[in-house]
């Protein structure tokens, strides 16, 4: 049977999971081999150069460009204070003074007697990286971070905005299709991963914050409900850097979708247990889905088999997620090996799935996402 390669959602109660926590620039490694770290824990810690700023001292002290290492009081590399005199000069026997006091605190980069420009730089900016996850470190990079490795509970979404934030999972929803509304939210969400149904509203973001939930997971979203809360459309950036207090994740889709029955249950289960999640999301190359991860957490019954492996084979749950079935969960029936010409009069691979109301359709195996095991 011929293969395509299909994306999917990985959806289970076990799992290993490896997290890279790699500094920006080169720097210091703050565990070893073999520690076990929390989520809080600085692992890896550097300075970031501090922004630069310009000068131009020969125009403004009225000197010739070659003149102004002359002028100045400070040499390259000195620190300096902002409002400190820096450089001086004086013409017509002493009559005409002037000075320029710095405007920063910092240090002088440069000073160049060729343009007559002097370069500061604002002091340094510290940049610590934190475990992030719950567990042992397992390998250490030199002067770059660490590989923090565990076993865990883990749900991809599929599309998610804020960073990485840790806080007890607090199912709200009773069913998959329940509707995640403001008056859903208490003040006993603060600190909290906050999971709904099939949508969460505009108005149930806003109350989130307002309660200090440090998250919120449902299946769907409105998207003008995410663009008043962000103040712009997102359009397809990488997320995960919005100025926002709260992080955000739907593991289905844009509109209201009821959740997965797999990935309910799953909530269901680790259901008060804290978890580290991230809303980073890329669509493009190099693909990046918001997660959820319990770490430590134990399996309740018996696990579902992995099918990850096998690519599409029959039985396989599915998301569709091209219209006129976007969102739909459902079950492959057949996959047929033959090309066939569907309405664009292009010759692609299809399936047949089965749908959630029994229906069983025909779609272009492109069109749909693996639910993963």
């Amino acid at each position: 049977m011929a293969h395509a390669y299909t994306p999917g959602l990985k959806v289970t109660e076990q799992t290993t999971i490896q997290k890279v926590r790699r500094l920006p620039l080169l720097g210091d490694v703050l565990v070893k081999v073999g520690d076990m770290v929390n989520p809080d824990d600085v692992v890896a810690k550097t300075d970031l150069p501090g922004n630069p700023m310009s000068m131009n001292v020969a125009h403004d002290l009225a000197c010739e460009p070659e003149d102004v290492p002359l002028h100045m009081l400070k040499k390259q590399g000195d620190k300096i204070t902002k409002g400190e005199v820096i450089a001086k000069a004086s013409s017509f026997f002493g009559l005409s003074k002037k000075e320029l006091k710095a405007p920063i605190d910092g240090s002088v980069e440069l000073i160049s007697g060729v343009t007559g420009q002097v370069t500061l730089r604002e002091p340094p900016i510290p940049v610590q990286i934190k475990a992030y996850i719950r567990g042992k470190v397992v390998e250490i990079l030199p002067r770059e971070g660490v590989i923090v490795e565990t076993t865990a509970a883990f749900i991809q979404g599929i599309f998610g905005i804020g960073g990485e934030v840790q806080g007890q999972i607090k199912l709200i929803a009773k069913t998959p299709s329940d509707v995640l509304d403001a008056s859903s939210l208490t003040p006993d969400c603060k600190g909290k991963i906050v999971v709904g149904g099939s949508l969460v509203t505009g108005a149930a973001l806003k109350k989130a914050i307002e309660v200090g939930a440090v998250g919120l997971v449902a299946g769907g979203i409105v998207d003008a409900d995410l663009i008043a809360l962000l103040g712009y459309d997102i359009g397809v950036a990488i997320t995960g850097h919005e100025d926002i207090p709260i992080t955000v994740i739907v593991t289905e889709g844009f509109g209201q979708i009821k959740m997965a029955d797999k990935t309910f249950n799953l909530f269901k289960n680790i259901d008060g247990e804290v978890a580290s999640i991230n809303g980073a999301t890329q669509i493009r190359a190099g693909v990046m889905r918001p997660e959820i991860i319990v770490p430590e957490h134990k399996p309740v019954g018996r696990l579902a088999a992995d099918t990850s492996s096998e690519g599409l084979i029959p039985g396989t749950p599915i998301r569709v997620i091209r219209e006129p079935y976007f969102g739909v969960l459902a079950e492959v029936v057949d996959l047929p090996p033959e090309l066939q010409v569907i309405e664009t009069e292009a010759k692609v691979r299809i399936l047949r799935c089965k749908l959630e109301d029994g229906r069983v359709v025909t779609v272009p195996r492109a069109n749909v996402e693996i639910i993963e095991g």
